[in-house]
């Protein structure tokens, strides 16, 4: 009986082909074949076998055939991965600081028009840099890096927004200090005589009156 308890385990816990010898009792052996020796009954497993009496074998039974292990599916590709997000174009980052500082969209795009045509990259004989223009010392006093076009734009519109606070919103003593410097603008008590600033302050006041 003991044997018997062992070969049910072994049984039950292995994967077999073969056949299914059905006891008297009820109970299903898988075993890999069998032989009949007068009242006897060979059980084989594997190596080995167990042998019980004929009578206690009601019969056998062929076992089902494994079914073969279905072929994989084909992988669904993974999606791409999405596309990093283009930078902001200079129209984007003039509207953005715009809004950031209280000042008309306009307004920060005309100068970011006059001073640079909205090149991020443009730099100036005198050595201003970017898409604001920005001078090295005054970049360096609005703690921004001129060559990031988004910090260049941020600094240059917050400048702005400082120097109209400055001259108590008077645009064009704003303007004026833009482009030539407040000290220009202080010692004039208002736009220096100097042709290319007496230009930049009209074509900007000029983009300001326009309807888009």
């Amino acid at each position: 009986m003991r044997l018997l308890g062992l070969f049910l385990l072994l049984a039950g816990s292995t994967a077999w082909a073969g056949e299914s010898a059905v006891l008297a009792s009820g109970a299903r052996l898988h075993v890999d074949r069998h032989e009949a020796d007068g009242a006897r009954m060979r059980l084989y497993n594997g190596e080995g076998y167990l042998e019980m009496d004929a009578v206690q074998v009601r019969g056998f039974e062929a076992d089902e055939p494994e079914p073969s292990a279905a072929a994989p599916a084909n992988p669904v590709p993974a999606p791409p991965p999405p596309a990093p997000p283009s930078p902001p174009s200079p129209r984007e980052l003039a509207d953005a600081a715009a809004d950031r500082y209280g000042l008309p969209r306009k307004l920060v795009r005309s100068v970011m028009a006059a001073e640079s045509g909205f090149a991020a990259q443009a730099v100036s004989p005198k050595g201003a840099i970017g898409l604001m223009q920005l001078m090295p010392g005054t970049a360096q006093t609005l703690g921004a890096d001129p060559h990031d076009p988004a910090q260049n734009v941020d600094a240059g519109a917050r400048y702005l927004r400082d120097l109209l606070l400055k001259y108590d919103g008077y645009l064009w003593h704003a303007l004026a200090a833009y482009n030539a410097g407040p000290g220009a603008v202080d010692r004039y008590n208002g736009v220096p005589p100097y042709g290319e600033t007496i230009e930049y302050v009209r074509k900007i006041d000029q983009a300001m009156k326009n309807r888009d």
